[in-house]
């Protein structure tokens, strides 16, 4: 999504708490007050929740652990919103902490800045970064995020859209996770209603190169699209043999919509203007000639406020897709 409105106070809370900036007892109290009427607890549990901690600013580190699903692959796209300049770095840290939390094989990212990559960095210690763009102060790009323990990287390209008027490109990494073959792509298509034909276009390319993606991995393509379905009718549909993971995994009314203004108030719409869009999606073409994986669920992350400045991570919500691996 492109847009963006100055709401918060800027991110001077991100710098490192020392002990001696521990909040006061009038502080704590207030605190404590925000946190239950947000999620309708008791001022005591908050408390209990908020005591020794800077309210979710540090990053929870990654843990090493045996693989408790060795029959199963995640995979979570997220725009990230690193356009929108307040508490870039602390929004960041609560990206890092739902993606150790979730514990995805692949994460793809859109929205991605220098400052808040660096905060991706330095918490996802348990993945190697690929990034699809060099990035400037004003610039934004896409990456993917693979779990060293289960990921084996053999290449990966940019392949730029040069019709983009917003410097748009497919990012495309070819790796083995858990053995399994697979050709990732994400993408951050052309933004806003104006620019539905240059989408389209777009679409029209990324679904090419699912098709011409070797026949056996299995291709995953996804990210902010900024799609709405009539766009979608008016190129023919998706084509044959690649399949939407939100339809096919059961089409949850409370996984559709990922930029949602009615429950996400981080852009600060109101009235009329408020709307909910399925915008973030991820398509599959299962491997030939026999399928390797199956989706078996998918459902929307980053639903919770970061209690220090009681917003949320972003204003996208991310979605996390369950596969199956098959005997």
């Amino acid at each position: 999504m492109e847009r963006k409105t100055d709401m918060c106070d800027s991110d001077s809370s991100d710098c490192q708490i020392e002990e001696q900036n521990l909040p006061t007892a009038a502080e704590c109290e207030e605190r404590c007050q925000r946190f239950a009427a947000v999620t309708g607890t008791d001022t005591a549990l908050a408390m209990f929740f908020l005591q020794d901690r800077e309210e979710g600013e540090n990053i929870v580190p990654p843990t090493e652990k045996s693989d408790s699903e060795p029959h199963r692959i995640r995979l979570l796209s997220w725009n990230i919103d690193g356009l929108d300049n307040n508490n870039v770095k602390t929004r960041a840290k609560a990206v890092v902490n739902t993606i150790n939390s979730e514990k995805p094989h692949v994460v793809f990212v859109q929205e991605m800045v220098p400052s808040n990559e660096a905060v991706l960095r330095e918490g996802l210690t348990n993945y190697q970064a690929i990034c699809g763009g060099t990035g400037s102060k004003e610039g934004y790009y896409t990456g993917i995020f693979l779990q060293k323990q289960h990921t084996i990287l053999e290449d990966y390209q940019i392949k730029p859209f040069f019709s983009s008027q917003m410097a748009r490109s497919l990012l495309i990494a070819s790796c083995l996770v858990k053995g399994v073959p697979m050709t990732l792509i994400t993408s951050h298509l052309e933004s806003t209603k104006n620019h539905a034909e240059e989408r389209k276009r777009q679409l029209i390319s990324a679904f090419k190169h699912i098709e011409q993606a070797p026949q056996d991995h299995t291709v995953v393509f996804g990210g902010d699209l900024n799609l709405r379905d009539k766009e979608l009718e008016s190129i023919g549909g998706i084509p044959s043999g690649i399949v939407d993971l939100w339809e096919t995994t059961g089409r949850r009314k409370e996984a559709r919509s990922t930029w949602d203004t009615f429950r996400n108030d981080n852009l600060g719409y109101e009235g009329h203007s408020r709307a909910a869009l399925r915008f973030d999606r991820l398509y599959m073409r299962p491997a030939k000639p026999a399928p390797k994986i199956k989706a078996v669920y998918f459902e929307l992350v980053g639903l919770q406020r970061v209690p220090d400045i009681m917003r949320f991570p972003s204003d996208h919500w991310g979605i996390l897709a369950h596969f199956d691996i098959l005997p």
